[in-house]
């Protein structure tokens, strides 16, 4: 028997995913599991989005569409964008498409094997994935929890060659909560201007902002028209993960070419599932701040309990819907720390080299669950952690 394409050597998956496999086997053997370690809120999306998926499916919304996504989300994403960003798209700038093949698509758009893509490290996992299994070369820009996690343009800027094609930058971040400055991001544009390269900006946590942060976006400098493309979607800030619904803005040609390329992998997005993101879009902003509010509650909760577990220290994140609180006061690695909880005290997290090499010594959890499960996982973990300490 032949062996599979050299493709699939670089193949590495999404780490969260593989975690949480292990964790619904634990559940189905009957262990109770405290589960921090998927980006997946337990809140659910709005009624009114429900409805209008019923309401699609009704309407016999189930046939074929545009590749590119149907026009009233498109049009409805343009509308959005003016509001929060000052400038409108034109619907030709707009792919619908699951937010992960966004970073996909767009590394095969404009990268070659053998050449580079930077990217923060600890980075969201995919676009090591990603980098990996297409050859492209990952060059990573560390972020440190004494800058709050967020990507200093100055050390961005020493690390670009001949060969880079692509800079993403996540605000807020994943996996850390790091939410740029204004000047930060604005740099990091002018840079990719000056240098003749891509820039992705990965801004599907813009919904998810707390202690009066705002939103910076680098397609103000060119409205996505010429080097910047947006990247954004429903599963963070509507609580939509499993609809797997997001899109692209960016310049016309690429959006054609990525389109083509979604066109020949997967066809269309069901409409019904489009017509839930018109209607998402629609959400009052009381409903929106709302949700937040309740986020924000969760995330302060979270830290609280953290930092009262002796060798965790954990800081405050400002954005998305994580915590990566720092474990080296446990005396254990990340795996170790991770694999300890998850078998003596049932609570489910992430490594933090999962996100890179500068994850070492961090976890990440996600914050967006329940009081009550907050609560009586970091009282498990207290726990398991002191008794831990009392035999080392």
């Amino acid at each position: 028997m032949k062996g599979f394409s050299k493709l699939t050597d670089g193949l590495l998956g999404q780490p969260m995913l593989e975690i949480l496999t292990s964790v619904c086997a634990m559940e189905a053997a009957g262990k109770k599991v405290y589960r921090f370690e998927v980006g997946d809120a337990n809140i659910d999306p709005y009624p009114h989005v429900i409805d209008a998926v019923k309401a699609a499916l009704d309407a016999g919304d189930t046939k074929y569409v545009d590749s590119q996504g149907i026009l009233p989300l498109r049009e409805s994403i343009c509308d959005y964008t003016k509001r929060k960003l000052g400038f409108r798209p034109d619907p030709s700038q707009v792919a619908i498409m699951p937010s992960n093949s966004v970073i996909d698509f767009v590394m095969r758009c404009v990268v070659n094997p053998g050449e580079e893509v930077i990217f923060s490290d600890p980075g969201f996992a995919v676009y090591i994935a990603v980098a990996s299994y297409l050859g492209i070369k990952a060059v990573k820009v560390p972020v440190w929890e004494k800058n709050d996690f967020r990507l200093n343009p100055d050390d961005l800027l020493p690390l670009i060659t001949d060969k880079t094609r692509l800079i993403i930058i996540t605000s807020p971040q994943n996996p850390t909560g790091g939410v740029m400055t204004e000047a930060e991001i604005l740099r990091v544009a002018e840079i990719a201007r000056e240098k003749d390269i891509y820039l992705l900006s990965d801004e599907i946590y813009a919904e998810n902002l707390y202690d009066s942060c705002c939103h910076y976006s680098p397609s103000v400098m060119d409205q996505c028209r010429e080097r910047t493309i947006i990247l954004s979607g429903f599963s963070k800030g509507h609580s939509m993960s499993g609809f797997r619904l997001g899109y692209a803005i960016g310049p016309t040609d690429l959006i054609a070419k990525m389109s083509q390329m979604f066109e020949t992998v997967y066809t269309c997005l069901p409409p019904f599932i489009q017509h839930a993101g018109v209607s998402a879009l629609s959400t009052p902003p009381e409903l929106m701040k709302a949700r937040i509010d309740r986020y924000r509650k969760l995330r302060d909760l979270m830290v609280a309990r953290l930092n009262d577990i002796p060798g965790i220290t954990c800081s405050t994140p400002k954005g998305a819907i994580y915590v990566f609180p720092n474990i080296t006061g446990t005396g254990l690695t990340s795996r170790e720390f991770a694999n300890l909880v998850l078998e003596k005290a049932g609570v489910a997290v992430v490594p933090g080299p999962c996100f890179g090499d500068g994850g070492e010594g961090y976890v990440r959890m996600c914050y967006v669950r329940d009081e009550a499960t907050i609560e009586e996982a970091c009282a498990a973990m207290k726990k398991v952690l002191t008794e831990a300490k009392r035999t080392m």
